[in-house]
């Protein structure tokens, strides 16, 4: 396996739209096809409104600032090759990641039960949708074979579960300080 960072350097946002509408829109990992966003990738598969998209109702629009972009763009890096090495190993060939959460602002952080200090304020931690524990652990496994192999670190890699039996990965990565922290938590 050879890991590699990429990390696009221009996102743009059509200034005729509203960004509320760029952030709800549908997204390429998720539908498996091109995307409406007028060329706000962070990443080949995943787009600035699939990073920021969130149900709860703030009236900060949760718009992330060019720092939390620069940081979505490092964490997509790593979510890139975790598809690219999920499809390798285990999928179909074109298997989307499907992102629960990414940037939250405090209002959002705060309307959905969030940490304070958490990594999802930075836009350095997304929370990844998983089909179960299986899913969920070997997702685990190629983010830390991703780590091992590159020598790159990453800030925090929680296998997560819900009190109803929902499962969940939390990863995050900064630009420094990373403290390549594993844990397995029940919520």
């Amino acid at each position: 396996m050879d890991f590699r960072f990429e990390i696009m350097t221009e996102v743009s946002i059509n200034k005729q739209a509203r960004l509320s509408q760029h952030l709800t829109s549908s997204s390429v990992a998720t539908l498996g096809h091109s995307s409406e966003l007028d060329g706000s990738r962070l990443s080949p598969h995943f787009t600035l409104g699939e990073l920021c998209k969130t149900s709860a109702k703030t009236q900060d629009g949760n718009i992330p600032s060019h720092v939390h972009i620069e940081n979505l763009k490092r964490l997509c890096g790593w979510l890139e090759m975790l598809r690219s090495e999920w499809n390798k190993r285990y999928g179909e060939g074109d298997d989307p990641i499907v992102i629960n959460s990414g940037y939250r602002s405090e209002a959002v952080n705060k309307a959905v039960g969030g940490v304070k200090g958490s990594n999802h304020l930075t836009g350095c931690a997304a929370d990844i949708r998983v089909a179960g524990i299986e899913q969920l652990v070997r997702y685990a496994t190629i983010l830390l074979d991703i780590s091992d192999e590159s020598q790159e670190d990453f800030d925090e890699l929680l296998l997560e579960r819900s009190p109803r039996g929902g499962y969940w990965l939390h990863f995050a990565v900064r630009p420094t300080g990373n403290r390549r922290k594993v844990r397995l938590i029940q919520t």
